[in-house]
């Protein structure tokens, strides 16, 4: 018994700090954790059995100086000596060129945990396929690469792309990997997608909406279920997918308060729950009346701090785009509001309604942004200019 626990504990201590050997693009590098950070050194050393058993040497040499806290965090230590064929720190890095998509995957890889699942999925991925359909690495040619960047992907999507490899590269000189940035300032010269402004309903469309809700009857499906939900997008101005993956243990026993702090959203067609708000915001918002009644209202006798205070009509997780599509789509046609201002209109757009609503009431942008989750330099620029533009007329002069 003490033999097979004290394996255990070896292979467990092992686990821990064990540093892997890769190939990426023909070249071998080390990618191992230290100090809760993803590292990754790149040996600059075709993919061969010899250089393997150098790879693996070098990868014991780092075990073991973690273990014994003699561990080189410049790591010039762990280079080959082909590598290292210079004192200066500029040539060494030259010495050990990476490509551009090397770059790029140890850059994501050392953001993964820190970013959201979505983030990768919607930021990062974009700009890692747009590199596998450019065959000129933009580090040793970076016009030629942007042109072959404009040709594969649109301009505003390529400005995305440029602005994200530009961080990457900051990212490189600051950690050695790299000496030069050839994407710096690339991006602004292209423009710049602009996004919709927000597009709030009037109080009577807002009230047609729940009402259709409620009302909405027929053979087959009907939408009466998601009733409560879309109040409760309406009268918090939370995100939907804060709505999706609030839990009754979020709530006060009385109902009379709401705890805004993790989500569900939905990657690739999967569902995972992020642990945080979009901004990283943790928030407690006050219930009016009438949302204590609708939360009184269907809650559950003692209900699990688990479950989800919003569901399916099959209890299962409400998926945004299934319902944005299905019953938010149709009701809103019924009712001739699909569209406003020429923009589609989604649930989001509760949110963009309960935001301009209490602007419109005389709310400072300070006490708005704590209620949603935003700053209030957002809630300035894109919600109380809108407002005050639209209600004031100019002079006869």
């Amino acid at each position: 018994m003490h033999s097979k626990n004290s394996r255990n504990r070896k292979r467990a201590k092992s686990k821990a700090g064990t540093v892997q050997i890769r190939c990426s693009n023909e070249r071998l590098q080390l990618v191992f954790t230290f100090g809760g950070q993803r590292r990754f050194l790149s040996l600059g050393l075709s993919d061969t059995p010899y250089h393997r058993k150098l790879a693996q040497d070098r990868a014991l040499e780092i075990e073991r100086d973690i273990q014994y806290g003699e561990f080189d965090v410049t790591l010039q230590k762990y280079k080959p000596q082909s590598v290292l064929s210079t004192a200066d720190p500029v040539a060494q890095i030259a010495a050990t060129p990476l490509t551009l998509a090397e770059l790029w995957q140890q850059y994501v890889e050392y953001k993964r945990p820190h970013v959201s699942p979505k983030t990768i999925n919607g930021t990062y991925d974009p700009v890692t396929a747009h590199l596998g359909k450019c065959s000129t690495d933009g580090l040793v040619e970076a016009l030629k690469f942007r042109l072959e960047l404009l040709q594969v992907t649109t301009q505003s999507q390529a400005r995305r792309t440029l602005m994200q490899l530009s961080a990457a590269c900051k990212w490189g000189i600051r950690h050695s990997l790299y000496s030069t940035n050839p994407f710096d300032g690339m991006y602004v010269e292209l423009e710049a997608t602009i996004p919709d402004p927000p597009v709030a309903f009037t109080v009577e469309e807002r009230d047609r909406i729940i009402a259709a809700f409620e009302n909405h009857s027929g053979s087959g499906i009907t939408y009466q279920h998601y009733t409560p939900f879309v109040k409760f997008l309406f009268w918090t101005g939370c995100r939907p997918c804060e709505a999706v993956g609030l839990r009754w243990g979020s709530i006060t026993a009385d109902c009379s308060k709401i705890h805004f702090h993790e989500s569900i959203v939905e990657v690739s067609g999967k569902l995972e729950r992020r642990a945080e708000t979009k901004t990283g915001v943790k928030r407690w918002f006050s219930c009016t009346p009438k949302l204590q009644e609708l939360l009184l209202s269907i809650r559950p006798p003692n209900p699990a701090a688990e479950r989800l205070v919003f569901l399916s009509p099959r209890g299962s997780v409400i998926r945004e785009s299934n319902f944005g599509d299905r019953g938010w789509s149709r009701i809103l046609t019924s009712l001739g509001l699909a569209e406003k201002d020429g923009i589609k209109m989604t649930p989001y757009n509760c949110r963009d309604t309960f935001i301009t609503l209490q602007a419109i009431e005389g709310k400072s942008s300070t006490t708005i942004a704590r209620w949603v989750g935003n700053s209030s330099k957002v809630i300035e620029e894109k919600y109380l200019d809108r407002v005050q533009l639209e209600h004031l007329r100019p002079s006869d002069v």
